[in-house]
């Protein structure tokens, strides 16, 4: 996230929980089993010392919550899975400039006033002959700021559809904007340029600004409009160009860094520690420089300018701390991606005839060491996939007269998954069909198991609370 102009650094979003970047998928609660019923997270064929058959749990006794057979995990609920979000929201669609949505967030609106009420002040001692007229020049100067902060944010977007990594939407908000990258650029020299290329556009734009301003007379609205726009994109580029996270500068430092090491997580971290401490000398130096006159103010300040200092020190400074922290929990979560694989996560399956017993299918199932039920045809193809939180409602004085096929869901083309898919691409894959249960089918089209969505997600957190 970036503070004053945005520095297309992939980051969670508030309204809608990583983003991009990747997340794992989100089970549906109506048909999850309980997370102390979950069964162990790797596959039976692989021997791992950790993961009993269902027929061994009695050697496991201390952990018989989560070494249980296929018969008793879960609980049986029945509500539809959500629906899928066709597209990020996040304000008032504004365009779709190079096929990227641009939105303004309602947080826009509160600064703009805010600047249309600071820059009425200023005009009226320039110009005090406006009189009223001055608010509708304010406001002038703040939709031209925010273009430009637009225009900054475009730089990103285009050096970063120019390296094949796509970008989930702009958002111009309360602190400026941001471009929302969903994929890390794969070098350290990509991730220079995509992090220079904001400021460079700031610094542009305050030349051309600048350049304009030559033939205007002086005292003039359009002087003082051009004056305005051309410090104020001076400072953007100024302030973005700070090496520390989530600033553009944060994202340079961590090039360079990952370069030298080779490791970008060195990087990240590095950058996000002169990020935290760049925090607190925003909000210790700000007000300090404020009232010294060092940025050009009044030395004879009042009370209320003191705090109004502090509070814009305060929001900046909690602006980059939390900026930084996300790109930490960001930087390790890419980090831990590749430890979520399809394979290992997998559960072993036993293929039965749609008008098998649920009794028979558990009792194959559990002499098997297995944990799910893949009904299939005569030919052996598969046809849907028994539903474990349907097979614990079941009583088990019922279970002789229930065929597997009534408990059972219809595979889609999306709810088959390939055995090799791990990290990014395997959640990619599961959000695009979001499902309880999915297929795991090799190369050549064998059934390898079946993936719970709930087994993903407990393997994600547990990837994500181990240290970087």
């Amino acid at each position: 996230m970036d503070v004053t102009g945005g520095n297309g650094q992939p980051r969670p979003d508030e309204n809608h929980p990583a983003e991009h970047p990747p997340a794992p998928p989100t089970p549906n609660p109506a048909h999850d089993p309980e997370p102390e019923s979950a069964p162990d997270r790797h596959h039976p064929d692989q021997g791992h010392p950790d993961n009993p058959g269902p027929g061994d749990t009695a050697d496991h006794t201390e952990h018989e919550h989560e070494h249980r057979s296929l018969a008793h995990a879960g609980i049986a609920r029945t509500d539809p899975p959500p629906e899928r979000p066709k597209e990020p929201g996040g304000g008032i669609l504004m365009g779709r400039p190079f096929g990227v949505p641009v939105y303004v967030a309602p947080s826009w609106f509160l600064v703009a006033a805010l600047i249309t009420w600071v820059f009425g002040g200023q005009l009226d001692r320039v110009l005090p002959e406006l009189g009223a007229l001055r608010y509708l020049v304010s406001l002038f100067f703040a939709v031209a700021f925010y273009a430009s902060v637009l225009v900054h944010e475009l730089a990103h977007t285009i050096a970063a559809l120019r390296f094949k990594l796509p970008v989930r939407r702009i958002q111009l908000q309360f602190f400026g904007g941001v471009s929302e990258i969903e994929k890390e650029a794969e070098t350290p020299g990509r991730e220079f340029v995509l992090a220079f290329v904001g400021p460079l556009l700031s610094l542009v734009l305050a030349g051309l600004f600048y350049l304009a301003l030559k033939p205007v007379e002086p005292g003039t609205v359009p002087g003082v409009l051009l004056a305005g726009l051309m410090i104020s994109n001076l400072i953007v580029a100024i302030f973005n160009l700070l090496p520390g996270l989530p600033l553009d500068g944060g994202r340079m430092l961590r090039a360079v860094v990952w370069k030298i090491t080779g490791r970008p997580m060195t990087g990240t971290v590095a950058a996000a520690w002169v990020g935290r401490a760049l925090a607190v000398s925003v909000l210790i130096g700000l007000p300090l420089l404020n009232q010294s006159g060092t940025l050009g103010g009044d030395r004879d300040v009042s009370g209320m300018d003191t705090v109004t200092d502090a509070l814009l020190a305060a929001i900046l400074a909690a602006i980059i701390w939390t900026g930084a922290g996300n790109s930490l929990r960001m930087a390790r979560l890419r980090e831990h991606l590749p430890d979520l694989r399809a394979r290992t996560l997998t559960r072993r399956a036993v293929p039965v005839q749609s008008d098998t017993p649920l009794s028979e299918g558990l009792r194959r199932a559990n002499a098997a060491g297995a944990r799910a039920l893949v009904v299939v045809d005569t030919d052996g193809n598969p046809l849907s996939l028994v539903r474990e939180a349907a097979i614990v409602g079941v009583p088990e004085h019922r279970r002789p007269w229930v065929p597997v096929s009534e408990l059972a869901q219809d595979l889609t083309a999306g709810m088959r998954v390939s055995a090799e898919l791990s990290g990014e691409e395997l959640l990619d894959t599961l959000r695009a069909t979001p499902a309880t249960e999915y297929l795991v089918v090799e190369n050549t089209g064998e059934i390898y198991g079946v993936l719970s969505a709930a087994d993903v997600e407990k393997a994600f957190v547990k990837a994500m609370a181990r240290p970087t």
